[in-house]
Parts: structure tokens; sequence; C-alpha cells
């Protein structure tokens, strides 16, 4: 009983969209921030490298390198604060998370295949 309540409740909440990217894609996240009255659009773009699927609590980690530090955002893909997703690049990856890139230094330490060249 308690359990179909907070499953209608959740499934009221969640995004008709689908997730369309995967782990290892490069993606740009557009957040709506809120500065005191004030609303604007911020834009996050860097390699996803883990996706945690729990139904409307399905989060997202993103990662970029900004002046040589390493810069991670975990994202509610059900938020109502992200206004759109877009993918730059796929990547081709054989990990389900990509954890390793951490440690990683360097552009070609962390470069990840394309998906759709051939090799």
């Amino acid at each position: 009983m308690k359990n179909a309540i907070i499953d209608a409740i959740e499934k009221e909440q969640m995004k008709e969209l689908v997730i369309d990217f995967n782990v290892g894609d490069q993606i740009k996240v557009f957040q709506k921030i809120v500065e005191g009255t004030k609303t604007r659009t911020q834009a996050f773009e860097g390699t996803v490298i883990a996706i945690q699927s729990a139904g409307v609590r399905t989060t997202f980690i993103v990662r970029k390198v900004v002046a040589g530090i390493g810069v991670e955002k975990t994202f509610v893909f059900h938020s109502p604060n992200l206004e759109k997703i877009e993918i730059k690049k796929r990547g081709k990856v054989r990990r389900a998370k990509l954890y390793y890139l951490r440690d990683r230094v360097g552009s070609k330490a962390t470069r990840i295949k394309d998906a759709f060249t051939e090799a």
C-alpha cells in the first residue's frame, strides 16, 4: 500500500524524456540558477563518468578539467532545474563507471575513443 502511493507520487514528478546519453559521452548540461530574484541558465560541459538509475532519483556525474583541476558535478536527471542536455560527442567505453579518469592527468590520458570511428 505504502509503496504504491510513493510510486504514484514519483511517477508524477518524472520527466517524459528518456536518457539518450551514456557513460563516456561528452555532454553539455544547461541548469537553471536562481540568484535572489533573477534566474539564469548556466552550462556545464564535460564527460559523463557515471549514471545511477533509480527511478525519479536517477543521477549522473559529469567531469571536466578547469585550469588543471578536475571538477565533478552530480545532476538529478528528473530535476526541474535541468533545462536541457546536449550531446556533443558519443564515446566508446567498456566500463559502467569511469572513476579511473580521476587519477589521469592530461588531455591524452583522459581521451575516450569516439563511438562512430572504425577500428
